[in-house]
């Protein structure tokens, strides 16, 4: 699966959940998370969308009228971010569910 993050500024809010409401983004995994809660300035959101190449395209369309995309390096560090707690959070529902 293919991925592009883009760092939105909050004051573009409107205009991103109309890129994130288009018909081929809007089937693909998008998460949308406050900048400064993974460490980031305030006044900003990380946008990460996982999908097909041709929807990543697309999104990478869209969003780059309202956003920008971090380099490479803090890319990968952010999209590791975003899996780690992808990651803790599912841990974490299996303990609701395992018996003992």
């Amino acid at each position: 699966m293919t991925w592009t993050l883009f760092t939105v500024p909050t004051s573009k809010r409107a205009e991103l959940d109309a890129a994130l409401k288009d018909d081929i983004v809007s089937r693909q995994s998008q998460k949308v998370r406050d900048a400064a809660a993974m460490g980031g300035p305030a006044d900003q959101f990380y946008v990460l969308i996982e999908g097909s190449e041709p929807a990543i395209r697309r999104a990478e369309e869209l969003l780059a009228t309202v956003g920008t995309r971090p380099p490479a390096a803090e890319g990968e560090k952010l999209y590791r971010h975003f899996k780690d707690e992808e990651e803790s959070a599912s841990a974490g529902m299996g303990l609701f569910f395992t018996e003992e």
